[in-house]
């Protein structure tokens, strides 16, 4: 059970109620606003006063967020997205629902034509649909670009995993599992090749001393001037 509640200093604060909640938590997220867990046994009136008590708190971390909703992307058919394989592609239809797919190089996201593109909720499911075309198609390719790799220059390792990672491309462990980042599939094919050479290096390298870069330099001729490259891309857009 969810009901809202404006205040004049604040703006609009959802309350849901849970029966898994231990006790009144507050959260905010871009382009979500203020967001109150209330456990079922609480009253909502309780969480009220709960969240009047922390007005300065929630005022400052909404000043917080909103410099952070100014850097991310609005989505919409104004802007251009790629992926690796696909382009996104925004249409109303007369639906409910939001929804997607990958077909003939287009990421189609329909939306209902009675609601605002650039809403929330629409925005939500767009960047949901981002992230698992990106996942789609970094579980395609960068296996079988990693083992074609690895076997042109002699590497072994283990076990390749794709996350959504937070600050990394990828990550090499002690015992050689490779770990990728699905945000991959957003670079120019040479800076893929470049992070999978990285972590292949890593396996028989574990840090970043001169026989690291000796080495990758060996299979990644001016790897120097693509880890410069590297670095005009966000491991994260949103």
């Amino acid at each position: 059970m969810t009901t809202e509640k404006t205040y004049d200093d604040i703006g609009l604060v959802k309350y849901t109620k849970s029966k898994k909640a231990k006790s009144v938590r507050i959260s905010l997220k871009p382009f979500e606003g203020v967001l109150v867990t209330v456990p079922w046994f609480v009253p909502v009136t309780a969480a009220e006063m709960f969240v009047k008590s922390k007005k300065r708190w929630i005022k400052n971390a909404q000043n917080k967020l909103t410099k952070i909703e100014g850097q991310q992307t609005i989505y919409n058919n104004e802007v251009v997205f790629k992926t690796f394989k696909h382009q996104l592609k925004l249409i109303a239809l007369q639906q409910t629902g939001v929804q997607f797919k990958c077909e003939n190089g287009l990421l189609y996201v329909t939306y209902p034509e009675v609601e605002d593109l650039e809403s929330p909720r629409v925005q939500k499911a767009i960047k949901y649909a981002i992230i698992e075309t990106l996942r789609k198609e970094a579980k395609e390719y960068l296996p079988m670009r990693t083992d074609e790799l690895a076997t042109q220059h002699n590497f072994v390792y283990k076990t390749i995993f794709i996350k959504n990672l937070k600050s990394r491309w990828g990550s090499c462990s002690a015992v050689n599992n490779v770990n990728f980042n699905l945000h991959l599939m957003r670079l120019p094919v040479e800076l893929i090749d470049y992070v999978i050479l990285h972590e292949l290096v890593h396996t028989i390298h574990k840090n970043h001393a001169k026989r690291f870069w000796d080495k990758l330099e060996e299979v990644c001729p001016n790897s120097k001037k693509l880890d410069k490259a590297l670095n005009a891309y966000q491991t994260q857009i949103f």
